[in-house]
């Protein structure tokens, strides 16, 4: 069984706690509408800053970045800055069965309004995050989903090659301090092509790197154990927007964090339009290998097979 209270969390008072006898999930609508914790028997997988701790923003108020388990709309490059959005408060629904949901104010900036929906399974870490964008303005507007989870540095990311990718070496690398530069043929030693898989196995040269894998799933093994997988629908034959029209990407700074980025297709939405995609969690116990150039990535494909559907 799923139970939902409120709690206090990382200096925030009205934070909502999902929880089962395995997981736990807490959602923050003070500020940004984020997930502030997903842990596994009391381990959690979310970086958070100490120094960030109880920040409320209002318009005028100093912006920072906020970490957790955050949500946006893209791309990157194009959408206007909605700092409403990404730090504003959001109201809270709950929802029959557990379900809990964050509504977002009507945004200035992009004419947008975002619910995101979040339900916990009863029985596993089974965490379902869906997020929902409508058009409010008289204007079209040209959008995607942006997942941007915070998760603890010093571990392995692993996602399925493509076969036939367009990027010769199956990801570009974003230049750390000219971001509108792009390798699309770069040669990172902490990134390996390995058993069917890239793995990024130490910090990076430049921290931010992109994927066009279709294969809807990635994982990061934490240096707890915890193996954090995601799954999120993936369309090869639909436009998308970032850039490089990648599917994911992560940002790997030094071994401080690591940002797990799934990206949804390209959305062209009228006035009143609505478009939603949903990313689905799970939290599996798994051992950090001695080296984390040693990891069997076939035992954790089979793993997500097995336990992350």
């Amino acid at each position: 069984m799923t139970r939902v209270r409120s709690i206090e969390l990382h200096g925030y008072a009205d934070c909502i706690e999902l929880e089962n006898e395995q997981a736990s999930v807490v959602l923050c609508p003070a500020c940004g509408g984020r997930v502030l914790r997903y842990a596994w028997r009391g381990e959690d997988a979310i970086a958070l800053d100490p120094a960030q701790a109880g920040y409320l923003w209002h318009p005028g108020a100093r912006e920072i970045d906020p970490w957790g388990g955050r949500f946006d709309v893209g791309p990157e490059k194009t959408i206007a800055p909605h700092p409403d959005l990404w730090l504003g408060p959001w109201s809270k629904e709950t929802g029959p069965g557990g379900v809990v949901g964050l509504r977002s104010a009507p945004d200035p900036a992009t004419g947008l309004q975002v619910v995101r929906t979040f339900s916990l399974d009863s029985r596993s870490s089974h965490l379902r995050c869906e997020q929902t964008v409508t058009n409010l303005s008289g204007e079209p507007r040209s959008i995607c989903h942006w997942g941007r989870t915070m998760t603890p540095g010093g571990g392995i990311v692993i996602v399925p090659f493509t076969p036939g990718s367009r990027f010769p070496r199956g990801y570009v690398q974003y230049h750390t301090t000219r971001t509108e530069l792009l390798d699309f043929a770069p040669n990172d030693p902490s990134v390996r092509a390995r058993d069917g898989f890239l793995e990024v196995v130490g910090p990076l040269e430049h921290p931010k790197l992109g994927f066009d894998s279709t294969a809807g799933w990635m994982a990061y093994l934490e240096p707890s154990g915890l193996l954090f997988v995601k799954r999120w629908p993936v369309f090869p034959d639909r436009a998308y927007a970032e850039l490089a029209a990648i599917t994911l990407s992560i940002w790997l700074y030094q071994d401080r964090f690591c940002e797990l980025e799934p990206i949804g297709p390209a959305e062209r939405l009228g006035p009143g339009a609505s478009a939603s995609l949903a990313e689905d969690w799970w939290l599996l116990p798994h051992p950090f290998p001695p080296r984390r150039d040693r990891l069997d990535l076939l035992a954790v494909a089979q793993r997500v097979a097995r336990e992350a559907q």
